[in-house]
């Protein structure tokens, strides 16, 4: 009985030590939450990928705890996207785990592109590889309704931009909603 009491809390012990080593080592996606929370992406950004460099120096812990790695991925494309920065979006993405939604994120960086580009070939170009990443978003999560509604968006969009390539960045979105023949134009109120 001695024994076993004596194996019990060795156990106890070194499920203690692993539990606040645990703690220490990923207090800094606690302070990229904060931060992201605080809506200081610069400061989330660089807590996130410290959090990311813990997990890349160490694949054991990638493997033993996914759901963490996948969620700072995630956070990282996601701020990424939202401060513009879309080229490092898409290089990020192509090094993410597919539980943080690359190809999602990566489709978004592409169309936002797109919009922007001047040039109609590589406005084509830019929308082409958007539609490309949103489908292989969505076969990855056939279930989620943001990735169909952009995948549909993209899909469209760029079926009509090869109808009406010389279309400007500013009324590409107009391509979608085409005006109806005969239709009176709304006047203007306000």
């Amino acid at each position: 009985m001695k024994t076993l009491g004596a194996a019990l809390v060795v156990l106890m012990l070194a499920a203690g030590a692993g539990l606040m080593a645990y703690g220490r080592w990923t207090a800094v996606i606690g302070e990229a939450d904060a931060a992201l929370a605080a809506r200081e992406y610069d400061l989330a950004l660089a807590a996130y990928e410290r959090a990311s460099a813990r997990f890349d120096s160490t694949p054991a812990a990638r493997q033993v705890f996914p759901g963490e790695y996948d969620r700072i991925a995630e956070h990282r494309l996601w701020i990424l996207y939202r401060m513009q920065r879309f080229d490092e979006a898409i290089d990020a993405a192509e090094h993410a785990p597919l539980g943080a939604a690359p190809h999602f994120w990566a489709g978004c960086a592409f169309f936002e592109k797109a919009r922007a580009e001047q040039n109609p070939e590589a406005r084509l170009g830019w929308l082409a590889r958007a539609e490309e990443e949103l489908r292989k978003a969505l076969e990855a999560r056939p279930d989620d309704w943001d990735t169909k509604f952009d995948y549909e968006l993209a899909s469209r969009l760029m079926t009509a931009l090869r109808k009406e390539p010389k279309t400007p960045p500013a009324q590409m979105m107009q391509l979608l909603r085409p005006p109806t023949p005969g239709a009176k134009t709304p006047r203007r109120v306000g």
